[in-house]
């Protein structure tokens, strides 16, 4: 299988509440979407690494991408080691994105800024042909993606651009949805995390419409991007009327 664009995140949930309505976005125009979680989130307070699977599983079919995968690396232990980099290096390879999408390179949880780590030397190690590895016992081929962006999780950055999203936000939310065991539920009797507060979905709704407003539009979800982006017209440009 090949995709156009890959994007991984460290837990179940990253990818949708980070840039779901991104990838929702890529979708609906034609690209093949790949989602890559690292773990199974066996370590978050609520749920269970089933009841998180059939969650992912769910919310990939409510995105409408190719294919999700999961690495099976040891939750709050993304260690960057030649295990785990020959693991990512490989679904690189197979996939041969041209793009690929992780968490940015600081934030609050750990496994975050582990998962950019290892996904940011994958990417590099991926076009080196005497970096070897095998798919199904035959040798893959070196691939390098043409570049990497970063997601906003817990951190705020100063964004390199932000994608409108206002046609695709619901979709984005009902993913979101779908992980019910790790959101407010008032049956509930699991702890409560910073997730599972009440406020925490509005807060998700806000930060969309806050990155929205700079843009002019509705619902907005900010990248950073570590190399400059060109654009072939200086009209396409999204901005605030001043």
């Amino acid at each position: 299988m090949n995709a156009d664009i890959l994007v991984i995140g460290a837990h179940p949930d990253d990818i949708e509440l980070s840039c779901g309505a991104t990838v929702a976005t890529l979708v609906r125009q034609g690209l093949r979407v790949v989602l890559a979680d690292l773990t199974e989130g066996e370590l978050g307070t609520r749920g269970t690494r089933e009841i998180r699977a059939r969650e992912a599983r769910q919310a990939a079919e409510i995105l409408g991408v190719a294919a999700r995968r999961n690495l099976g690396i040891q939750d709050g232990n993304i260690e960057i080691n030649k295990t785990n980099l020959h693991q990512v290096i490989s679904l690189i390879r197979e996939l041969t994105p041209s793009i690929v999408i992780c968490p940015h390179s600081f934030d609050r949880h750990p496994d975050h800024v582990h998962a950019h780590q290892l996904t940011r030397e994958a990417w590099f190690y991926a076009g080196l042909a005497k970096m070897t590895t095998t798919l199904r016992g035959k040798e893959q081929k070196p691939h390098r993606p043409d570049n990497w962006f970063e997601f906003m999780q817990w951190h705020e950055f100063t964004p390199s651009f932000i994608v409108d999203v206002s046609e695709t936000w619901e979709v984005k939310m009902k993913a979101v949805h779908a992980y019910e065991s790790q959101f407010f539920r008032k049956e509930s009797d699991e702890p409560e995390t910073k997730l599972s507060k009440p406020e925490f979905l509005d807060l998700v709704q806000t930060r969309g419409r806050a990155y929205g407003h700079k843009i002019g539009v509705q619902f907005g979800e900010p990248f950073y991007s570590p190399v400059p982006i060109g654009i072939s017209r200086f009209t396409d440009l999204l901005l605030t009327k001043g």
